[in-house]
């Protein structure tokens, strides 16, 4: 690893590093004043509705920071981020650590002192709503020092262009023959976010309620669901599908004038990753790299992007060219 790599590696596990460190120290300074069982999930309303022992928290907190550092780690020196794309990516790491560390702290904290019942249970204790609200204001003020401390170090920078599949390449198809192309189009942090996201869920089931848990499980399943989507060409178009029958994209060839193979920067094109719309383009967004981008009629346009683009374009052309002379 170089010294490089080494910078954005610390840059990147320092806050979950720190987010641990704190709720550690919080927990061994207080453990003395601590119930046997924590409360430790709470109902819509901040209610507790179950506990867990000393041990649960240290476990659930630690492979919940731990686990997004790593992912974290693994962006910052495989990603393809480049300029203020990764400074808002290392920034975005900063404000997840503040908010996981922030609330799990709260969930320590509510129980120092709480009375005991016969079981070593927590009683009277409750999980004030506001403190979501806090959670999120800690995760802007830790997003705005990521963006800080990524000024530390030179960030990477977009590669050129390697020239390859440019506008208007065909491949030769004799008359009456049929051709299609498909290609998986997976990403290796797609999932791992879904786990992430998921496991996210998990904690806030098992700390907050099932209220503050069913948007981040939902997410979760859905992004695991598209973690590894299939891309194929053919008479039908573009057709973008996951391990489900649903959801699936499908442009219609009718629809397409023209298709290209280039680099796609997904931050600065297309505003992040996943199924996006901006502007005069959408796009199924899973990594930065090469991808087809098909010029629709009406003058929008839609990218995918995928591995061997140069051909899956080419083919699209070629079908485009047939479908006008009507072989």
């Amino acid at each position: 690893m170089n010294r490089k790599n080494t910078g954005r590696v610390v840059l990147a596990a320092l806050p979950f590093l720190l987010a641990l460190a704190v709720d550690l120290i919080l927990f061994v300074t207080r453990r003395d004043r601590l119930p046997a069982q924590l409360a430790s999930h709470f109902t819509g309303g901040g209610r507790v509705d179950d506990h867990a022992g000393h041990a649960s928290y240290i476990v659930v907190t630690t492979v919940l920071l731990a686990g997004a550092g790593v992912l974290w780690v693994l962006m910052a020196v495989r990603g393809k981020f480049y300029g203020s794309a990764f400074r808002r990516m290392l920034a975005s790491g900063y404000a997840a650590a503040g908010s996981l560390g922030y609330l799990m702290a709260v969930v320590l904290l509510i129980n120092v002192d709480a009375a005991q019942d016969a079981q070593g249970r927590a009683q009277g204790v409750t999980f004030p709503m506001w403190q979501l609200a806090a959670a999120v204001g800690v995760a802007a003020i830790g997003f705005g020092l990521g963006l800080l401390t990524g000024a530390l170090i030179p960030v990477p920078e977009q590669p050129a262009a390697d020239g390859r599949g440019g506008e208007g390449e065909r491949i030769a198809l004799a008359a009456g023959e049929v051709a299609g192309w498909a290609r998986g189009a997976g990403s290796w942090w797609l999932p791992l976010t879904a786990l992430l996201v998921f496991g996210g869920g998990l904690a806030l089931l098992l700390t907050v309620g099932w209220i503050a848990a069913v948007p981040a499980l939902v997410a979760g399943l859905v992004l695991a669901t598209f973690a590894r989507p299939y891309v194929t060409v053919d008479r039908r178009g573009i057709t973008v599908s996951g391990m489900l029958p649903w959801p699936l994209i499908r442009v219609p060839l009718d629809r397409i004038e023209a298709a290209a193979s280039r680099d796609i920067r997904p931050l600065a094109e297309y505003g992040g990753w996943g199924y996006r719309i901006r502007p005069g383009r959408t796009g199924v967004i899973i990594r930065s790299g090469e991808g087809i981008v098909a010029r629709l009629a009406g003058g929008r346009d839609f990218a995918v992007t995928v591995d061997d683009s140069a051909t899956g374009a080419a083919l699209l052309n070629t079908l485009i060219d047939q479908r006008r002379t009507g072989r």
